[in-house]
């Protein structure tokens, strides 16, 4: 099914932004992916973004995804990053009529409540889990279309290595690791 739909990913390369824009992606979405590193913008091109955007280089986010879709914003935006500003900008950044979806746990936005959603028609979606058929539905799905789930993790180490493999994944610029307990 090709969706010809337009899709923002705020945290685009965090895990759930990945496989999300991997999946959209293939399933014909055109996905904007936003992230403050530039490394983890390379991968979500490789994870199937077809425009990335820095919001530490670019001013106006909200613009720039506005220009990317003639003036009407994105169908959806799904923000993974937990940041104020990313939720923020994924609910402005959608047409009216659009939907935003936040994943990412914690922190706070500050949305007016007006111009931001009522007058656009725009729905905001909490969403932290999913129902265990849900996941037996999307662990099915990634079986059969064979996604290649490995290649979300860029670093793998030894347990005898997990004070640097911290130390790394405290900077948040790269992409997932996994700590091997032998």
């Amino acid at each position: 099914m090709i969706m010809h739909r337009v899709v923002v990913i705020t945290g685009a390369s965090a895990g759930i932004g990945r496989v999300t824009a991997d999946v959209l992606a293939g399933r014909g979405a055109r996905v904007i992916a936003l992230d403050v590193s530039d490394e983890r913008l390379a991968r979500a091109e490789q994870f199937g973004a077809e425009h990335v955007i820095n919001p530490k280089t670019t001013n106006q986010v909200v613009q720039a995804i506005r220009a990317l879709t003639h003036g009407r914003g994105a169908h959806a935006s799904l923000d993974a990053s937990s940041s104020p500003q990313a939720r923020a900008d994924a609910v402005r950044c959608v047409r009216t009529w659009g939907k935003a979806c936040f994943v990412g746990e914690g922190d706070t936005v500050t949305l007016d409540v007006s111009n931001d959603m009522l007058r656009r028609q725009v729905t905001v979606i909490g969403s932290w889990t999913f129902s265990s058929v849900g996941q037996a539905e999307c662990a099915r799905y990634v079986a059969d279309r064979k996604i290649d789930v490995d290649r979300l993790f860029t670093h793998r180490w030894r347990l005898d290595q997990a004070e640097e493999a911290y130390r790394l994944f405290d900077q948040q610029t790269s992409g997932k690791g996994v700590i091997h307990p032998s």
